[in-house]
């Protein structure tokens, strides 16, 4: 076995090593099923209350710099739709009811929102003003984030990198690898591994974001035009091998696909 194979091995072994194979949501009627590695000594509780103190900390920060939107109306849009795709994230996950939300908006012209983990959403007004979205399409874009968050994606992506970082301990240790071969793993590691699953989280978040976004009575078809104007939006993206988001065509016709598994549940939404 040359040092290359040797080391991919290791890493394997080192990556399951005190690792739990869970799936952290129901698979919905999207079906998103796969199983996920997570550090047992990495848990969800500890993870939430990491990024509740850093979004804390970022929230007070936009306060004291007066770009905390607490009053207009799109800080009132925001949290009427952050609070019905809310009620629907039991849905995937019964401890989601339990779950400390917080629902943000900051002044800034990025295109961008998130919700980490625990149910800590920001949503940026460049995203909303740039892209002039409608509510179908805030919502589609609000579901995606909590989906992360739901699925879990930043304990699983910090369980991964800890098991990579033991692996390339534990291979430069008993292996004696200079720094040239470790480089290699590294690039084994991130392209072989990280990489790839990124662009899977992306269409997991896609696909829970869709129902949770039609649960909650919101047009699903809007997130075909959601990600139509974020493509237009950000030309010159790095192709879809080297990037960990989907490409705009492989992401809209996954979405489509999906679209009539949740369009009932619209249909009956809109019908409550």
């Amino acid at each position: 076995m040359n040092k290359t194979l040797a080391i991919c091995a290791l890493s394997a072994g080192l990556l399951l090593a005190g690792c739990q194979s869970v799936n952290t949501t129901s698979g919905g009627a999207v079906g998103v099923e796969r199983k996920q590695h997570m550090f047992s000594m990495l848990s969800s509780q500890e993870v939430d209350q990491m990024y509740a103190q850093s979004y804390a900390k970022t929230v007070s920060e936009a306060s004291s710099k007066g770009v905390l939107d607490k009053t207009s109306s799109d800080a009132r849009r925001v949290r009427a739709i952050a609070d019905r795709l809310i009620a629907q994230a039991p849905n995937f996950r019964p401890d989601a009811a339990q779950w400390k939300w917080e629902v943000n908006l900051i002044k800034s012209d990025e295109l961008n929102a998130s919700c980490g983990p625990g149910g800590k959403i920001f949503v940026y007004t460049g995203l909303i003003d740039s892209l002039q979205l409608t509510d179908d399409e805030l919502a589609a874009v609000m579901g995606h984030e909590i989906a992360h968050a739901l699925r879990e994606h930043g304990r699983e992506a910090m369980s991964k990198a800890y098991g990579i970082e033991m692996a390339k301990q534990g291979a430069g240790a008993l292996l004696g690898l200079g720094q040239g071969s470790l480089a290699l793993a590294d690039a084994v590691a991130n392209y072989g591994m990280t990489l790839p699953n990124s662009r899977g989280n992306e269409n997991e978040a896609d696909l829970i974001g869709l129902e949770l976004a039609a649960r909650a009575g919101y047009n699903p078809n809007a997130a075909i035009t959601l990600w139509n104007k974020m493509s237009k939006a950000s030309e010159g993206a790095p192709p879809e091998f080297l990037s960990t988001h989907p490409s705009s065509s492989s992401r809209t016709a996954a979405l489509q696909a999906a679209i009539p598994k949740v369009m009932p549940l619209y249909e009956q939404a809109k019908k409550s």
